[in-house]
C-alpha cells in the first residue's frame, strides 16, 4: 500500500487501527473526473462547520443524523463536529437523547 501512496494512485487517511485509503487525485485527473475525487475525498472540517452553521441559519436548527447525511461523516464524528461547535460558543444543544437539536447561540 505505501508504495501505492509514493506513487500518488492512493492517498492514506489516518494512523494505526484506523487507517483508511482512498484514491488519489491524479487518478481521478487522468480519468478526467475531478469533482469526483472531491467528493470522494469529502468536505475539510472547516468546510463541515460552515454547511452546519448555513443549515441552521436556513432552517432554524439541526439534528445530528442531517450533520451526519449532509458532511458524509459517521454519528460519531458528527456528534464530535456539534460538540466543537457548541464548545467554541457559535451553538447551543437543546433536548436530551433522541430529541436534542442544535441552534444558533443567541
Amino acid at each position: 500500500m505505501e508504495k501505492l501512496v509514493e506513487a500518488g494512485l492512493i492517498e492514506a487517511h489516518g494512523v494505526g487501527r484506523g487507517r483508511t485509503y482512498t484514491l488519489g487525485a491524479s487518478v481521478y485527473r487522468h480519468k478526467g473526473q475531478k469533482a469526483a475525487y472531491v467528493l470522494q475525498k469529502g468536505f475539510e472540517p472547516f468546510q463541515q462547520e460552515q454547511m452546519v452553521l448555513g443549515y441552521i441559519k436556513e432552517h432554524g436548527s439541526i439534528k445530528r443524523y442531517e450533520v451526519s447525511a449532509m458532511c458524509r461523516i459517521g454519528g460519531p464524528q458528527a456528534t464530535r463536529l456539534l460538540k466543537k461547535l457548541v464548545d467554541n460558543g457559535k451553538i447551543e444543544q437543546l433536548g436530551e437523547r433522541k430529541s436534542t437539536f442544535y441552534k444558533l447561540r443567541k
